[in-house]
């Protein structure tokens, strides 16, 4: 990667339009930070700009072509966050620059990025895991399919809680389905945030794990890290955001169009599940299962599937989850003969 400075004059120089172009608190000029991964530093009209070339390049068109867009006639025009994301997204700067970056090596082939957190670095054990993470980083919208221990939800928290340390997103949105696995929730105790916390369970330990009890408390209470059932999702656009939907194959078609349709801009969403423990209704079909099918062909979202062979739990999990898949494959061959 080389790093350059490149120093930018906005002319004509004009306060309300350098105002207009950087958003309340400097918030656009940060989302540009953010986003290509450069720092930015600016004097009235004179813009610094530090960072990989091809960012730094992209960074100084961007801003002289919003600079241009914050007056229309004798109208100043405010900037606004999605513009910011537009122009970065037709840049195609991320693209280009990815070639460049070093956190990708080689893994048994694929490729392994290491993400840090506060508690230490978390590392993939398997290719799979590798090309999970590569692919979570890459894409808007990512699938990670499989057996429980295979790491699916918990690398998919690390992403999340690395990006909002890196002030990339602004908040951390986890959701699940609250459906019944053999037991209803009418009749557990409590009022209705007490009665799903259950479900939500696996992700609260992932950030306790990652950024320690008090501090995910803290950022709770200042929604910066929302845990709600999904069907808090609906009618929500969410944007500067990380949102992970946990147990996904217990959706239906949907809530999966449902909760796809909320991703907002600057955001990234991560849909975890095994398609081999379905609690839904025998005759609904999982929304995991129809978004593989439906979207499988569709640009910008990955599919990443687990195998046995990825699991990181105890040994004998490893087994059990093999003797299931025979079994359920000599089921499917008896039920077709």
């Amino acid at each position: 990667m080389n790093i350059t400075t490149h120093e930018t004059v906005l002319e004509p120089a004009d306060n309300q339009r350098l105002n207009s172009l950087c958003g309340p608190y400097d918030d656009n000029i940060k989302q540009l930070e953010r986003r290509l991964g450069i720092e930015i530093n600016h004097r009235g009209n004179l813009f610094a700009i530090t960072g990989d070339t091809i960012c730094v390049k992209a960074a100084s068109e961007i801003l002289q072509l919003l600079y241009k867009q914050t007056k229309q006639k004798d109208n100043i025009i405010d900037i606004e966050p999605e513009q910011i994301h537009l122009a970065i997204k037709e840049s195609g700067a991320l693209e280009k620059a990815k070639e460049h970056l070093p956190a990708y090596v080689d893994l048994h082939g694929s490729k392994q990025v290491m993400i840090k957190t506060k508690r230490g670095v978390i590392k993939p054990r398997t290719p799979n895991q590798a090309q999970y993470i590569a692919h979570v980083l890459d894409y808007d919208i990512s699938f990670g399919i499989g057996p429980a221990g295979t790491g699916k939800t918990y690398l998919a928290v690390a992403a999340a809680v690395d990006a909002l340390e890196k002030q990339q997103i602004r908040r951390i949105v986890l959701t699940r389905p609250a459906v019944e696995a053999g037991e209803k929730l009418g009749f557990l105790p409590g009022d209705l945030s007490q009665k799903v916390d259950p479900y939500l369970r696996p992700l609260y330990d992932a950030l306790f794990e990652m950024l320690g009890f008090e501090k995910v408390e803290k950022l709770i209470e200042k929604s910066v890290i929302e845990v709600a059932p999904l069907a808090y999702m609906r009618g929500r656009t969410l944007n500067d955001a990380f949102i992970i939907l946990d147990e996904s194959q217990n959706t239906t078609i949907e809530q999966m169009k449902m909760f796809l349709t909320r991703i907002g801009f600057n955001s990234k969403a991560v849909i975890t599940g095994d398609i081999t423990q379905i609690d839904l209704p025998r005759h609904q079909k999982s929304g995991l299962r129809h978004a593989i099918e439906v979207l499988s062909e569709v640009d910008d979202i990955s599919f990443n599937f687990f195998k046995s062979e990825d699991v990181v739990r105890h040994p004998v999990v490893a087994r059990i989850v093999n003797a299931y898949e025979k079994w359920e494959q000599q089921e499917h061959k008896q039920q077709q003969s």
